[in-house]
This record gives C-alpha cells, sequence and structure tokens, in this order.
C-alpha cells in the first residue's frame, strides 16, 4: 500500500522514525513493508548470526540486517547484507539511509512479498552495482541467485556460497533447519 508520493532518498531520511518503520522508498512511493513472520525473523537472525561471526573472525567487512541503502534514489532494506571491508569507510552512523550500496543482498520470502517484486528488487540491486543477491524461500525450501557470474535456482541439496564472502559456504538444507535449533 502506498501512502506517500513523489518523496526522495532525503524526505525519506527526514520522516519521523514512527512513518519510516516498515517502510521502504519506491520510485518516490512509500511502500509498507509488514507482514514479517517468527518464521522470517527467525530465518534473518540466523542468518545474520552465521553469516557475522564468519565475516568478522575473517575481517571481511560487516553483516546488517535490515538496513536501508539507496539503489538508485530508491530506500530499501534488504533482510542481510554485507558490506565489504573496503566499503565499511561508507557507512554513516547518523544515516537512516546509506549511500552507498552492499556487495551482497540478501531477501527472504514474507507472506506478502510476490516473486515479481522480489525479482524487481533483485534487479534493481544488482543494476545499481550489488556483487550478488539471494531470496531464500524457507516455504518452498528454494534459493535464487542473481549475480554476474550465474542466474540460478538452487534447491536444499545445494550450496549457500556468496562469492563476496570467500570461503563461506553451507547446504542450503542445513540453513533452512538450523534456523529451528
Amino acid at each position: 500500500m502506498a501512502s506517500a508520493t513523489g518523496l526522495t532518498i532525503d524526505d525519506f531520511e527526514r520522516l519521523p522514525q514512527a512513518l519510516a518503520d516498515n517502510h521502504e522508498l519506491v520510485d518516490g512511493e512509500l511502500i509498507e513493508m509488514s507482514g514479517h513472520t517468527p518464521q522470517h525473523n527467525l530465518f534473518r537472525d540466523f542468518l545474520t548470526s552465521l553469516l557475522r561471526l564468519y565475516v568478522r573472525e575473517h575481517q571481511l567487512g560487516r553483516i546488517i540486517s535490515e538496513q536501508e541503502f539507496d539503489f538508485g534514489g530508491n530506500a530499501h532494506g534488504p533482510d542481510v547484507s554485507f558490506v565489504s571491508q573496503a566499503k565499511c569507510p561508507l557507512i554513516n552512523m547518523k544515516l537512516r539511509v546509506q549511500r552507498f550500496v552492499p556487495d551482497l543482498a540478501i531477501e527472504i520470502v514474507s507472506a506478502n512479498d510476490t516473486f515479481e517484486m522480489l525479482a524487481k528488487k533483485a534487479k534493481r540491486y544488482r543494476q545499481c552495482g550489488t556483487q550478488e543477491v539471494w531470496i531464500f524461500s524457507v516455504e518452498t525450501r528454494e534459493t535464487y541467485l542473481y549475480s554476474d557470474r550465474r542466474r540460478a535456482i538452487l534447491d536444499e541439496s545445494e550450496e549457500f556460497r556468496p562469492e563476496p564472502i570467500p570461503g563461506f559456504a553451507m547446504r542450503i538444507e542445513d540453513l533452512l533447519a538450523g534456523y529451528l535449533e
């Protein structure tokens, strides 16, 4: 549901927190992004903690969840983002919307998401410079990968091996089971 039109990133930045929460800025419109279930949140938190531990241990950069970035004038907050060590100095701790894009963006399908909406997001992320986009569907147990080198639908027997995070690999089946432990 759209609630405002003609907004810019700077306008979005100035919105009161109560209005900006659970919203993204898409083509000048404020779009509600609610509908996260415990399944979504638990999986996001599990994935975030796994990646954060690995990235910190190998000093590769930062893992951030639900952080908005400026994707060509649109404020999107991927469920999980990786920012490489080279881009870490660009993080502005005082801004709601970071004025760069992450190296890796991960989206987890929510109850109110459509395939078309997520595919458009992945395309926008890639066009704006994000190296890789992963979309996880806990419900169908499939994962979608968008990158320069590969575009694929992976089933749970395959590996989540994000190229921007060298050396990290985990079977998708183990990821999908691990968040429930």
